[in-house]
């Protein structure tokens, strides 16, 4: 891949402000509505926002960490930048759609590259019904909240809950409950990426639950349906040796 034109992005931190500039005086700072690619400085924070940002226009997008965790980043180092960027790897993820149905009957829509989840809003503990394709597969589930996240997603919230992590170009997505209280032995379930997820909050005014998904958060719902929504994506460039999928791996073999 050649790039003629490079858009940097960076988080307001102050490492990733001076670096972008740095970075714009050697190579030049596009309109990122006109670049070839997209350099964003930060954490994955700022990974994540990108990502929303240029969702299905096909413009790739190139991390370097100058944040904290830094999963979806790569390392970051201002010497042959143009070579990095013609070598990397290309993956291309698809996000999950949430449509949240609030007490008040109105609907909200939002997409999640890492998770959708579930999560009580008072003292009390949630109760949810969970359906899959429009079939009940849990009747009540007692609990603080519930998540569905995408194989990219798998390593970040998810595997906090215990959730399994997924290969990233795995057709799956997995559904995993967090501090489960009934039925307590449930761990969550694997699913196929075309499953359509629904939960239906029981006794919504006494046991409150709000829906989020990635950075989007909507409070007081009664019914969330989230599925993965094959018609958008986001590309992300990565060095060699060092891709999402070989990330992800790698994460199953930490102590």
């Amino acid at each position: 891949m050649k790039f003629n034109s490079i858009a940097f992005l960076a988080s307001d931190s102050p490492e990733a402000r001076e670096a972008a500039q740095r970075l714009g005086s050697l190579h030049g700072n596009a309109d990122p509505s006109r670049a070839d690619c997209v350099v964003a400085l930060g954490g994955d924070g700022l990974m994540l926002q990108t990502l929303h940002r240029f969702v299905s226009t096909g413009i790739p997008i190139y991390g370097m960490n100058r944040g904290t965790v830094g999963f979806l980043m790569n390392d970051y180092a201002e010497a042959n930048l143009l070579e990095r960027l013609a070598a990397a790897e290309l993956t291309t993820i698809h996000p999950l759609s949430m449509t949240a149905v609030d007490e008040t009957g109105q609907r909200h829509r939002a997409i999640a590259f890492n998770e959708v989840s579930l999560l009580r809003q008072r003292h009390q503990a949630a109760k949810l019904m969970i359906s899959i394709d429009h079939k009940p597969r849990i009747d009540e589930l007692i609990c603080d909240g519930i998540l569905v996240a995408t194989p990219a997603g798998s390593t970040a919230y998810n595997l906090s809950a215990h959730g399994p992590i997924l290969p990233i170009n795995s057709e799956l997505l997995a559904l995993t409950p967090i501090s489960a209280f009934r039925p307590r032995g449930w761990r969550g379930a694997i699913l196929p990426q075309q499953a359509r997820v629904t939960i239906t909050v029981l006794e919504s005014e006494k046991r409150p639950v709000a829906a989020v998904a990635d950075h989007v958060e909507v409070r007081h719902v009664r019914e969330v349906e989230i599925a993965q929504d094959q018609g958008k994506s986001a590309r992300i460039l990565f060095d060699p040796g060092h891709s999402l999928a070989e990330r992800v791996l790698r994460e199953q073999f930490r102590f």
